[in-house]
C-alpha cells in the first residue's frame, strides 16, 4: 500500500464526508521520508493517512483554518516549532499510558500537547586531518581563542543554533551565553552561511577545521556520491557542557491538533509511533535516534560513536528562544 498525498483542498472536502477510519497529517518532513511510517501504520490498524506537506506556514495554516481545519496530526522538527505551535493554540493534550511509557519525559511536554519521536545531537564535524581526536570537549571550549580561524557554522538565526543557545542559557545563564556568542564569532573562519552540509563541505575544502551541525546529516552526505567524499573528511564529535550535563539535542515530533475530527484514530497514530516498531524504521529512515531509550539506534548512527544526551527538559530549554534571539542579534553573530 502506498502513501495517499493529497492536496489541502482535497482534505478540507473529507469534514463533510461520513466519520471514517482516517488521520489528515500537516506534516514538515518530506513525503518520501516518513512513507515507510505511514505504510507501516496502516498494515497494522487499517487507518488510512492523508498527508499535506507544508514546509513553511504550518501554524498560520491551522490558525487561519480553524474548527474548519480538517487536519489530526502536526509532523514537524524541532522543539521551538512544537513549542511555538503549542504557544499558538493550534494542538490539544492528550493522555496516553503508551506515550509516556516510551517517550521519556524531557523529550514531551509536561502538558501532553507534543511528543518527541526521534532525537537528533547538535555536534561538531571535525577535519580527521587537522583536529586530534578528543581536542573537542565542551560546546564552552568552542569559544577559546585556539580555536581563532577555524570554526564554522550556519546563521546564528537558525531554530537549530538558537536551540543550542538556548541550551547554553538554561545551563550557564544569559551573560555566559552571550560571552560564549561573543568568543565564537571571533572564532569564525568566515561569516555564518549555508546549511549544515556547507559546514563539512567547508571543511573538506579546507576553509576551516570544526562545524557544528546535527547528527543526521552525515547519513545523508554518506547517501549520496557527490557529498560522500565530504563527509568521509570529518569526524563526528560529541561535546557535552561543562555542568557535566550531555550532548545537546532537539527532535523531532508529533502533535493533536485542536480542531482534529479524527481524535481518536490521531490518538492510535501517535501511539504507533511511540511503539519500538515504528521506533526503529523511523529512526533508521531519518538516520536519527530512537526517542525511546530502549531502541537502539541503526549501525550506521551507532557508528558514529557513543551519544550521551543532555536531560534536560526540552519545554525549559524552549522557554528561553526569545532570549536566545536577543543575544544572536545584540552581538550580530551573522554580521
Amino acid at each position: 500500500m502506498t502513501m495517499r498525498t493529497t492536496l489541502i483542498v482535497a482534505l478540507a472536502s473529507a469534514t463533510a464526508l461520513p466519520a471514517m477510519a482516517e488521520v489528515n497529517i500537516y506534516s514538515y518532513r518530506q513525503p518520501e521520508l516518513i512513507e515507510p511510517l505511514l505504510n507501516g501504520f496502516t498494515e497494522k490498524t487499517g487507518i488510512e493517512t492523508n498527508v499535506a506537506f507544508l514546509n513553511q506556514g504550518l501554524v498560520e495554516r491551522l490558525q487561519a483554518e480553524g474548527e474548519r481545519s480538517p487536519a489530526d496530526i502536526i509532523l514537524t522538527t524541532d522543539i521551538s516549532r512544537l513549542a511555538g505551535a503549542k504557544e499558538a493554540g493550534v494542538t490539544q493534550a492528550v493522555e496516553s499510558d503508551v506515550l509516556e511509557e516510551h517517550i521519556p519525559a524531557s523529550l514531551r511536554d509536561e502538558e501532553g500537547h507534543w511528543f518527541g519521536v526521534t532525537t537528533r545531537g547538535r555536534i561538531v564535524y571535525a577535519s580527521k586531518d587537522r583536529v586530534p581526536e578528543g581536542e573537542i570537549t565542551t560546546y564552552e571550549d568552542l569559544a577559546d581563542p585556539k580555536w581563532e580561524g577555524r570554526i564554522c557554522t550556519r546563521s546564528g538565526t537558525h531554530v537549530y543554533t538558537l536551540g543550542l543557545v538556548s541550551a547554553l542559557i538554561e545551563h550557564n545563564g544569559e551573560e555566559a551565553a552571550k560571552e560564549w556568542l561573543e568568543g565564537v564569532k571571533l572564532n569564525l573562519a568566515r561569516a555564518p552561511q549555508g546549511n549544515d552540509r556547507a559546514q563539512v563541505r567547508a571543511i573538506w575544502a579546507g576553509e576551516c577545521d570544526i562545524a557544528l551541525g546535527n547528527t543526521y546529516y552525515m547519513g545523508a552526505m554518506l547517501a549520496d556520491p557527490e557529498q560522500e567524499e565530504w563527509a568521509n573528511s570529518v569526524r563526528v564529535e560529541f561535546p557535552t557542557f561543562e555542568d557535566g550535563s550531555g550532548t545537546h539535542v532537539n527532535i523531532s515530533g508529533v502533535a493533536m491538533t485542536a480542531n482534529a475530527p479524527h481524535p481518536d484514530d490521531a490518538l492510535a497514530f501517535m501511539e504507533y509511533l511511540a511503539s519500538p516498531e515504528a521506533q526503529k524504521l523511523y529512526a533508521d529512515v531519518v538516520n536519527e535516534y530512537p526517542a525511546d531509550p530502549d531502541v537502539p539506534p541503526s549501525d550506521l548512527v551507532a557508528s558514529w560513536g557513543e551519544i550521551e544526551p543532555d536531560t534536560t527538559a526540552l519545554d525549559d530549554i524552549a522557554e528561553h528562544r526569545a532570549d536566545a534571539l536577543r543575544l544572536v542579534e545584540e552581538v550580530n553573530f551573522d554580521g
